[in-house]
């Protein structure tokens, strides 16, 4: 069986859907491993695609990851390129407004609308319920009189902000970073308002089907990409600096976060 690759998470235009392609691609060839790289349309749901036997070097969010009993292998995980993510393999969550609309705070949203991506992510909804916990009192258990969700991807959160059906979105900071790369018309119709803590990068993953000796030369590979000058402008394209090794415990943070929203009293957001 042939085993695929993904990188739906951060497919976000046409253009980025083509730099992860020759990403991809590289990453097979240097690795001599076959993947079948996959551009899956719209509404193909990410956890129908992460419940595959047939991963070879598919991004998987770190929150549904860690939630698993049988995990797939970390291969590596990207260290982005913007200076906000200080040289670390670390992305945050960015709460997105209209950037014509009359909010300038998170606060400002408060008893309006949130949108959200799915619950099973920790970009679009675990790093947001977190970082909320902060706002809530005693007097005012609920901070939204409106959550709508889920939309299934970010993309739909941008749009449902952007066309007033929504006052925030939580979304994918590097994603965002992306979107202002790659579709900078639409990304300069949202303004950030807050931001969260770091959270682990997404990884890359494979199943069991792929066997040790596999997965490691795509990890070497992956690892070596940064030295490789003919992926130096898709790595420029994908904001990626290099690929490092990923730390299993690193993603036990999301769900730290998860357990305390919980024992809070804050299981979802409201």
């Amino acid at each position: 069986m042939t085993a695929v690759a993904s990188a739906r998470m951060y497919s976000w235009s046409p253009t980025l859907t083509a730099a992860w392609q020759r990403l991809l691609d590289w990453v097979s060839a240097r690795a001599s491993v076959e993947l079948a790289v996959l551009n899956l349309a719209d509404p193909y749901p990410l956890e129908e695609l992460w419940a595959r036997e047939d991963l070879g070097c598919v991004f998987m969010c770190g929150y549904p990851w860690a939630m698993r009993a049988e995990r797939p292998h970390l291969l590596a995980v990207p260290v982005p390129s913007p200076a906000r993510y200080g040289g670390r393999p670390v992305y945050f969550t960015d709460f997105v407004v209209r950037a014509d609309g009359p909010h300038r705070t998170l606060e400002d949203t408060f008893g309006g609308c949130i949108a959200y991506s799915v619950e099973h992510s920790h970009s679009g909804y675990n790093a947001a319920r977190f970082h909320l916990l902060d706002h809530r009192r005693p007097d005012r258990p609920t901070l939204y009189a409106k959550v709508l969700g889920p939309l299934q991807r970010q993309l739909p959160v941008i749009d449902a902000v952007l066309d007033g059906r929504a006052d925030v979105g939580p979304v994918d900071g590097y994603g965002l970073d992306l979107l202002r790369r790659h579709a900078a018309e639409r990304a300069r119709r949202v303004r950030v308002v807050a931001t969260t803590l770091a959270a682990p990068s997404a990884p890359l993953v494979a199943s069991p089907i792929v066997d040790a000796p596999a997965r490691a030369r795509l990890t070497e590979a992956l690892l070596a990409a940064h030295a490789a000058p003919e992926l130096a402008p898709t790595l420029d394209e994908l904001l990626i600096a290099r690929f490092v090794r990923a730390d299993p415990a690193a993603f036990d943070v999301m769900l730290d976060r998860q357990h305390l929203a919980e024992a809070a009293g804050y299981p979802r957001l409201s």
